[in-house]
């Protein structure tokens, strides 16, 4: 575990500690102490089922201890924790770009609000049961924590050397995964003595829908690289549009609803880019589409002001005033009142709702809605951690629990794994490629621990380079040898 030390005796060389994402894929934390600052990249919470304790247990050091908060993206496994770290001491900087600054502010205002309202099922539900849980039945963190949070946010432009104390300096490159996500570059030391350390956060993937490609990494002594799909390559012949299209169209035909988990940031967007161009080319019939995320509505709003991380064909659609995200049939759902109203309406509708790994949020009340429907579909498009309920779904469970009783599983359940904003092991090793001399050592983190080590390995087999996935709570010095 990271030393909780006094900041006037912590050892002079870079110390780096991994706090999550550390042999799974959630909880992305990296405590960073060099000169007597500390620096935590990325305050993310745990979402494995296994893991979650975690978010509740106290925090390695004191949070009070830490100097700034450098956020590489606003996905709440890379955000989540952070009003709980302000809430419990924190008071520094958060760093982040323009536009994560402006959704983090969306994502955890709505995510204060799941933990309120699930603190207050919980606890009816469990005395109704005359039970306890395995964690207090109190919110982590409420909305006042997030109000708390949010003006210690400084943002900054792609490509600025951002001074974080202790003689550290930090940089952003786009690394188009989502909107405003970045990989971050920390230098330290002087003159020829002068060493980097890069984050991967999140690396996004080449010829998508909405955003720039990713920015290839750049030189780096030590590299912290995500491995979600470390250990696969996605298929470059998925049609996205092809199979989208023939998911709506036998669900029509079986007069269900398809119901899709999806997370509100980019990938509720890119989906309904997709829905945009399959209707004006007139390849499936007009149907009601349902956005049912108050977030996602509210994302897509911020998407519309920040055209400088939008690629090409986006902004051109803009600039001509013809948004993907306005369509006819398309409707933006914001209340309660209006989100229950949708499991009264016959006919096929389809519902777009968080979260996007059915953890929390409206998506619960779609599915017990439609998952015993053998006429509806559930269609994943996105990354299902293990242990989280949609991937019980995914893996095909006759019944999962949902909000305390088991419900069985009769809806067909289709999966477009195309819509990944993650890149895989060849577009990783592309994003690599920037980097011109082998870098001391790589530390290969958020993913499964069969996908990090096969990653690893391919590392060390293809490049030739020394890689190796970090334990939880694992601190290694950056020194010269």
């Amino acid at each position: 575990m990271a030393d909780q030390a006094a900041k006037g005796e912590r050892a002079a060389a870079p110390r780096l500690t991994f706090l999550g994402a550390a042999e799974n894929v959630t909880g992305s934390r990296y405590l960073l102490e060099c000169g007597g600052t500390r620096v935590l990249v990325d305050c993310g919470l745990y979402q494995e089922r296994e893991f979650l304790a975690r978010n509740w247990d106290p925090f390695p050091v004191p949070p009070a201890s830490i100097d700034t908060v450098v956020l590489t993206h606003a996905h709440v496994d890379h955000c989540g924790y952070l009003p709980r770290l302000v809430r419990d001491g924190f008071r520094g900087r958060v760093i982040s770009t323009r536009a994560t600054a402006e959704i983090a502010a969306v994502v955890l205002t709505d995510s204060a609000k799941i933990q309120v309202e699930d603190a207050t099922f919980k606890k009816k539900r469990h005395a109704r049961e005359r039970r306890t849980g395995p964690h207090p039945e109190v919110p982590l963190y409420t909305p006042e924590d997030v109000e708390a949070t949010l003006p210690l946010f400084a943002p900054v432009d792609y490509g600025a050397d951002v001074p974080l104390g202790g003689g550290l300096t930090g940089r952003f490159r786009d690394a188009g995964h989502i909107l405003g996500s970045g990989s971050l570059l920390v230098g330290f030391g002087s003159g020829r003595g002068r060493r980097g350390l890069l984050f991967s956060g999140d690396v996004g993937r080449w010829d998508k829908p909405l955003l720039n490609d990713p920015e290839t990494a750049a030189d780096a002594d030590w590299i912290v690289v995500e491995s979600t799909y470390g250990d696969r390559i996605h298929d470059p012949g998925l049609q996205i549009k092809e199979r989208l299209a023939a998911v709506i169209t036998e669900t029509r035909r079986r007069r269900g609803n398809i119901v899709v988990p999806s997370f509100a940031l980019e990938r509720a967007q890119e989906l309904l880019w997709y829905l945009a161009e399959l209707l004006a080319e007139d390849r499936i019939q007009h149907l009601l589409v349902f956005v049912d995320s108050p977030m996602a509505v509210r994302v897509t709003d911020i998407f519309e002001r920040h055209p400088e991380v939008l690629d090409q064909p986006m902004r051109a659609l803009l600039a001509r005033n013809a948004s993907p995200f306005r369509f006819p049939g398309l409707k933006m759902i914001r209340t309660v009142d209006e989100s229950k109203a949708i499991n009264h309406i016959s006919g096929t509708v389809m519902i777009i709702a968080g979260s996007g790994m059915c953890t929390g949020g409206r998506i619960k009340h779609h599915l017990e809605a439609n998952l015993g429907r053998t006429e509806s579909t559930v269609l994943f498009v996105g990354y299902q951690a293990v242990g989280t309920l949609g991937r019980q779904i995914l893996d095909g469970s006759p019944e999962v629990r949902l909000f305390g009783k088991m419900l069985p599983v009769r809806a067909r359940i289709e999966s477009i794994p195309g819509f990944s904003a993650h890149a895989d092991r060849e577009e990783l090793t592309r994003w690599l490629s920037g980097v011109r001399r082998a870098p001391r050592r790589v530390f290969v983190t958020h993913g499964e621990p069969e996908a990090a080590a096969a990653f690893a390995r391919h590392l060390g087999e293809r490049l030739g380079w020394q890689a190796s996935v970090p334990r939880y709570g694992e601190t290694v010095t950056l020194e010269e040898r």
